[in-house]
């Protein structure tokens, strides 16, 4: 991992097309700005985290057999009746 120290306003490079700027340091963080390709996906480490979490759960689901799949919704259903 590469280590480094930045001040407000000062910037990092990331190949050609991303620059991340420090925005503000305060006592709760730092505010940084990302400027990117829209073809690249920026998330906050626990967002990307959830949202993977739902994938597997949703690529899961697909997999059930579709037997499967039946006696599961026909037990949800019971048990709301």
């Amino acid at each position: 991992m590469l280590v480094l120290t930045r001040k407000a306003g000062e910037q990092i490079r990331i190949g050609n097309d991303i620059t991340i700027q420090v925005l503000e340091l305060g006592k709760g963080g730092v505010k940084l700005g990302i400027r990117a390709p829209e073809s690249i996906a920026i998330h906050r480490e626990e967002v990307f985290e959830r949202v993977r979490q739902c994938n597997l759960a949703a690529m899961e689901d697909v997999r059930l057999r579709p037997m499967d799949a039946a006696l599961r919704l026909w037990k949800e259903r019971m048990e709301k009746s």
